[in-house]
C-alpha cells in the first residue's frame, strides 16, 4: 500500500462544529454524553483552527445545531461572524422545523452569504419528513444545500428511509448526508440513498466504528467522486481521523478528489 501524507494533498474539513467559547466546553461536553464518547476538544474556533493545522487543512466547513427554536438566529449570527473573521471557515447556517418564520430566516441567510443549512434532527426532535421540516426544503431548495445528521439506532429521527422520501419530494433538493449517509445504519443507508445525484456524503464519525473493508465498500457503492472527508471536530483528532483515513489504502487520485476535488465541484469553488 502506497503511503501518503497530508502535505501532498488539499484538504477541506467538510463537517465541524463551533460554539461561542463561554459555552464551548459545556457544548462539546454535551454532545460527548449523547453519544457516550469522549470529546477531543472543545468546541471553540480557535481549538478547530489548531486541530485543524495539524493536518494542514485549507477550509473548514463550520455549523451548529439549534436544539430549540429560539436559537435560530443568534446561533446564525454566531456562525457569520466568526466566518467574517475567519477566512477559512465555510458556513453553513441552523434551521429548527419548529421555528416560526422558516422562509424568511433562510431568506435572511442567503442574505447573509450562508452556503448551505445544517440539520441535527436527533438534537432537535423532530423528523425529516415532517409536515414542519418540509418548510424548511421548500424556502431551501435550489438556494441552499442541507446537511443532514444522519442516522443512529437509538432513534428514528434521522434514519435513511426519511431522507429517502425527501428525496422523492424535492427533486432539485442537494443533500450531505453525514456519517456515511447513516451513523450506526451503514446497511439501510446503502439501500434508501444509494448513488443519487444531488446527495454527496461525508466519512465523519464513521471510521473509529466500521472496518477498513466495510469503509471502502460504501466508498466503492456510492462512489468516491460523491465523498468528502470531515472530523466531525470537537468529537475527533483530525490527525487521528486522517490515519484512519489513510489507512483505507486509496489511491492518489482517489484521495485527492475526497479531500478537496469533491468539496469544490459540489459548491462552484475554483480555489480556495
Amino acid at each position: 500500500m502506497e503511503t501518503f501524507t497530508s502535505e501532498q494533498f488539499e484538504i477541506i474539513d467538510a463537517h465541524t462544529h463551533i460554539y461561542p467559547e463561554k459555552i464551548s466546553q459545556k457544548a462539546s461536553d454535551a454532545i460527548g454524553d449523547f453519544y457516550d464518547i469522549k470529546m477531543y476538544s472543545d468546541g471553540s474556533s480557535e481549538a478547530l483552527i489548531e486541530n485543524g493545522k495539524r493536518i494542514g487543512v485549507k477550509k473548514y466547513l463550520v455549523c451548529s445545531a439549534a436544539t430549540i427554536p429560539s436559537q435560530v438566529e443568534s446561533i446564525n449570527n454566531f456562525i457569520m461572524e466568526e466566518a467574517k473573521l475567519h477566512s477559512e471557515f465555510f458556513p453553513f447556517g441552523t434551521m429548527h422545523a419548529d421555528y416560526e418564520n422558516i422562509g424568511d430566516e433562510i431568506d435572511r441567510m442567503v442574505e447573509m452569504g450562508f452556503k448551505g443549512i445544517k440539520l441535527h434532527p436527533d438534537f432537535q426532535k423532530f423528523d425529516i419528513d415532517c409536515e414542519n421540516a418540509y418548510k424548511i426544503y421548500e424556502a431551501a431548495e435550489g438556494r441552499l444545500p442541507v446537511l443532514f445528521h444522519m442516522g443512529d439506532d437509538r432513534y428514528d429521527f434521522s434514519k435513511p428511509y426519511r431522507l429517502k422520501r425527501v428525496l422523492s419530494d424535492f427533486k432539485n433538493l442537494k443533500v450531505l448526508a453525514a456519517h456515511f449517509g447513516g451513523y450506526r445504519c451503514w446497511e439501510e443507508a446503502k439501500e434508501c440513498i444509494g448513488r443519487h445525484p444531488n446527495v454527496r456524503f461525508d466519512t465523519s464519525s464513521s471510521l473509529p466504528m466500521i472496518s477498513r473493508e466495510m469503509a471502502k465498500g460504501l466508498i466503492d457503492y456510492y462512489g468516491v467522486e460523491n465523498m468528502f472527508f470531515g472530523t466531525d471536530f470537537p468529537m475527533w483528532s483530525a490527525t487521528e481521523e486522517l490515519e484512519r483515513f489513510f489507512s483505507l489504502g486509496l489511491s492518489f487520485e482517489d484521495n485527492r478528489k475526497i479531500f478537496s476535488e469533491n468539496f469544490k465541484e459540489f459548491f462552484g469553488i475554483e480555489k480556495i
